[in-house]
């Protein structure tokens, strides 16, 4: 019914950009398509509700094309320039990005929480013709006193021209159908950044046929799961919480994407700090259907003293990502949402493959739950040895590759960095490892320094190069350590310089400060005298947070 010849899912072998691999025979060649569609199908229902505007998926087609005539009249923007945005979720955001997509263009979603300095990188990098912010972001690069390459463009009220949103008119809906059909389907439509090993962030670039492959592997397991429960042909108006910010995978492709594909709600709360209460609150105010969460999130819900009071009844759907969610999270969550988590799904994936890997339905969190789930529809997982680059034996540790039609394209502008993580057969090397056991993959280790805080990646790299850039700093290590709500926190670990006057703790925090993201900033800086090592001077990282090692080398 679902994947057979001439079914909605029916799947069959083809070319994709020089690899045989399984895809989607009725599939649009273009994201798009879903946003055409539904502002035909369902032009009153509501698409995006923020705290000072509401727009339905009709609404929002006049907008779109205005704002895409002012980024070609204005900016010449056309197919394949970069656009670049740094902000919160706002509406501006929204319309911004889908008028660039109608036009061909790339956006580059700036992580909003970059100092001017790693949004300054980010800009080199990508090299965008416009860049759009808003105001606190805008002030932060401003404030730089450089150069930006481009106009910087301000959020907070519409830049385009809204003298020309006629709700009544046909030409918006004509132009984005018309847009759908008339790129290519490995088209890049979007860049997004991922921490990079040598401390500067990489672009992935995300083509239209690798988001489109998500999100109907997405659909299909959510249709299958219907279909198991029963609840198959049910007609639910689903609403989220759009509690992930644009420039992730999550909230980018995952939900301001995938609304459009069945008609889903995204209510966004105000531009803030993310809260338990809020969530919650919101929730009960606008009936939410599901939720999207971090294990962090999750545990500060489960954790709420006022849970009871809310009125959730309307949440039959729960899922999330970026780590193993611990055995005894999934208990709270069960005892306190059983409904929400008769709908549960786990997922196990990076930017690099749209978010698309493995996953794990409820039916197999009982069992299972330390499994991060079976591979997703059209995924292909192997488990490799990393020295020989051969498939190890069932139960052997060794790193995960992972191969589907929603791989990235590359990383901009690295081609050093692509090859070596994507080869010619389009198998991803994701630098996680783990292992296969009855059709089931387990995470044994993360990549080898990659620190997990809180759903974001850092990598150690960064905050090491900066640390020994002070001049009180001889050298430094960084490594996570265990949090429980967080996953991880970092720590830092440094050696002073000699004959340099003796550098505090708070003025190394002060000075990675000022040009990191507050989340890398570790929370503890530990002086040692030096590092414990192997026979060739490696710093063994794993005795830094090792109780039984020797205490030698710690000093205070």
């Amino acid at each position: 019914m679902l994947m057979g010849p001439g079914a909605p899912f029916e799947m069959g072998d083809e070319d994709v950009l020089g690899a045989t691999m399984p895809v989607f025979i009725k599939r649009p060649r273009s994201i798009l398509a879903y946003l055409a569609n539904a502002i035909e199908t369902m032009p009153d229902r509501d698409y995006l509700v923020f705290p000072d505007r509401r727009v339905t998926f009709g609404g929002i087609a006049a907008p779109i094309a205005a704002a895409a005539q002012r980024l070609a009249d204005d900016y010449g923007v056309g197919r394949g320039d970069r656009l670049a945005i740094s902000s919160a979720n706002v509406y501006d955001y929204a319309v911004t990005f889908w008028a660039a997509t109608s036009l061909g263009a790339i956006t580059v979603a700036m992580n909003g929480w970059w100092t001017a300095a790693e949004s300054l990188d980010g800009l080199a990098v990508t090299t965008p013709k416009v860049i759009f912010a808003d105001d606190p972001r805008a002030d932060r690069l401003e404030a730089a006193g450089v150069e930006l390459g481009a106009p910087l463009v301000r959020f907070g009220g519409p830049w385009w021209d809204e003298a020309s949103e006629d709700p009544a008119a046909t030409i918006p809906h004509a132009t984005i159908r018309h847009a759908a059909i008339a790129g290519d389907e490995d088209d890049p439509f979007l860049i997004l950044f991922t921490s990079g090993t040598t401390g500067r962030a990489k672009g992935a670039v995300i083509t239209h046929r690798a988001n489109i492959h998500f999100l109907m592997s997405h659909s299909l397991t959510g249709a299958a799961t219907a279909m198991l429960n029963g609840t198959a042909g049910a007609n639910i108006h689903h609403k989220t919480l759009g509690a992930s910010p644009m420039f992730h995978i999550s909230g980018m492709t995952a939900q301001l994407i995938m609304a459009p594909l069945g008609g889903m709600t995204i209510v966004y709360p105000p531009v803030g700090r993310w809260s338990e209460e809020q969530h919650v609150r919101m929730s009960a105010e606008h009936g939410i259907t599901r939720w999207s969460l971090v294990p962090t999130q999750a545990w500060r819900i489960v954790e709420f003293p006022d849970l009871a009071s809310y009125d959730l009844t309307a949440l039959v759907g729960l899922g999330g990502g970026s780590a193993v969610w611990p055995p005894e999270l999934l208990r709270e969550l069960t005892n306190k949402f059983p409904n929400a988590v008769a709908g549960l799904g786990l997922g196990f994936g990076m930017t690099e493959t749209c978010g698309l890997g493995t996953s794990l339905p409820a039916a197999l969190v009982a069992d299972h739950a330390d499994s991060v789930g079976v591979p997703s529809a059209g995924v292909s997982v192997e488990v490799r040895d990393p020295d020989t680059n051969q498939t190890v034996p069932e139960g052997e540790v060794g790193e995960i590759c992972m191969r589907s039609a929603a791989n990235f394209l590359e990383y901009w502008d690295n081609p050093q960095a692509t090859a070596a993580a994507i080869d010619r057969e389009r198998w991803y090397y994701t630098g996680d490892f783990g292992y296969i056991r009855d059709g089931l993959l387990y995470l044994e280790g993360r990549r080898s320094d990659l620190i997990i805080r809180g759903g974001e990646n850092i990598y150690p790299a960064e905050i090491e190069n900066r640390l020994v850039e002070h001049p009180g700093v001889f050298e430094a290590a960084v490594v996570g350590v265990p949090h429980p709500q967080l996953g991880q926190e970092v720590a830092a670990y440094v050696t002073r310089t000699p004959g340099v006057a003796a550098v505090s703790e708070a003025e190394l925090v002060e000075f990675l400060a000022a040009s990191l993201a507050k989340f890398k900033v570790p929370t503890s800086i530990t002086f040692v005298d030096d590092f414990p090592r192997n026979a060739t001077g490696k710093v063994l990282k794993a005795e830094l947070l090792d109780p039984s090692a020797p205490a030698r080398f710690v000093s205070e």
